[in-house]
Formats: C-alpha cells, structure tokens, sequence
C-alpha cells in the first residue's frame, strides 16, 4: 500500500501524494506518458528508491524505515521483467536462472528441478543451452520471466515488458503473466504504453499524469475486446494453429 508517497531528485517531482492500495492477487497495469513517474513507482516497491515522504507498506512493514534484512527479504518475494531483459548475455539461460536462485540462497539440490520448472511454464526448455544472444526478442523476455518466476515470488513487476517485442509475442507474454496470476494467484504489476493489450483484459487501471494518479479504474466484470484486438488475436491463434 502507497500512503501519500512523495519522490523528488532535487528539485523535480517524480511522484506525488500516490495513494493506492493492492490486494494480494491483484493484477494491475500503470499506465501513463513517458516520464509521468511509471518506473519511479515500481522502483519504489522494489526499494531501489526510497521515498521522499509517505509509507510504502507491504506486509506491514514500512519499506521507508525497515532494516535491510527485512528489506532484503522482502525483495526476496518480488520477481521482476524489465523491457531490456537484464540478462548476463556472457552466460546461458540456465545460468541466468541459476544465478538468480544462488542469490537467495536456493538450496542446490532444488536449483536444477526449479529451472526445469520454470522453463517448461514458458515454453523455453530446448533454449535452456543457449546464450542470450541466440534468442529472439519474444524468448528473451520469456526468460526473463522464467527467472523471474524462479525465486517463486508473490510479486511481479513487469516494467515496459511488450515494449520491444511485436503483437503476437507482446500478447503471448501478457497471456503467460495473466495464467500466472490466475493460478499462483501472483500479484502482478505492469507498466505498458500498449493499448490493445490494456482493453485486452479486465484488469485494473492507475494512470499517472506528472507524478500523480489521475485515474484508478477498477476492472469490469466482463472482458471488453475491441474488434481490433479481437482481430489480432484471432490471426495469433490460427498462427499458432497452423505451426
């Protein structure tokens, strides 16, 4: 939960007086113009950021004044995506995946079992060998997102995650992360430009607009899929279909 949470660098805003609480399965997009304060926000649960003024409290624990091992287990709980993958290009998928696990301490006998696990979810096991460099855009996100899930996390911050990929593979992505949060239960958390995908599903809506939440909409009970994105998806499926 964000209580008047205020951010400055100096004497420019990034963020002000955010008010929003998340549920525990919640699965929310941010939306917003460049440089409204997206990113400052996600950085801020993840706390690489501290805030300026206000709480940020997950679990009840106040990240502003925590101490740095309830910090750092907190963080422990949240996985990320960025849109520029973030991957070590000088090791391989598994490696990626195993690096993340040693770094929370993962016990070594559930380090291979959990890459298997988590490569097969995303569809990347034949991958599982090879260098970044070797993958396209839609499977390089897709691993991240398996090292991403690999921690088991209860929170995924997905920021900009379509931002470099096409149509099909952007929705390919957020179907992974909306069966994610249906059956983990995964709260998640996504920042987007990418309209089709935002009227796509029907999910909750915070828009920010110079630093502030100009909107929070409430998802409907129904999807709502324009024709134009209906269109796409249907040509996805007859795609993969015919594969």
């Amino acid at each position: 939960a964000f209580q008047e949470v205020t951010k400055n660098f100096g004497v420019v805003t990034a963020l002000k007086d955010i008010t929003f609480h998340v549920d525990e399965g919640d699965f929310i997009f941010i939306v917003g113009p460049s440089g409204c304060g997206k990113s400052t926000l996600l950085k801020l649960i993840m706390g690489q950021l501290r805030p300026s003024s206000g709480q940020i409290n997950i679990d009840g624990s106040d990240l502003s004044k925590t101490s740095k091992n309830t910090l750092d287990n907190i963080r422990r709980q949240i996985g990320v995506i960025f849109q520029d993958y973030q991957l070590l290009f000088d090791k391989t998928i598994e490696e990626n995946i195993a690096l993340a696990l040693d770094i929370v301490n993962t016990p070594r006998q559930s380090i291979l079992p959990t890459i298997e696990d988590v490569l097969q979810k995303v569809r990347l096991e034949s991958r599982r060998h090879l260098f970044p460099s070797q993958l396209s855009g839609g499977e390089l996100q897709r691993a991240a997102l398996a090292r991403a899930l690999s921690v088991k996390p209860r929170i995924i911050l997905a920021d900009e995650p379509t931002g470099n990929l096409d149509p099909e593979n952007s929705w390919n992505l957020v179907k992974l992360l909306k069966d994610i949060n249906e059956i983990n239960k995964t709260t998640i958390i996504m920042t987007t430009h990418n309209l089709d995908i935002i009227q796509s599903l029907s999910k909750r809506i915070i828009k920010l607009d110079h630093g502030s939440i100009v909107k929070d909409t409430k998802p409907t009970p129904e999807t709502v899929i324009t024709p134009k994105v209906k269109k796409k998806i249907k040509k996805i499926k007859v795609k993969t279909k015919n594969q």
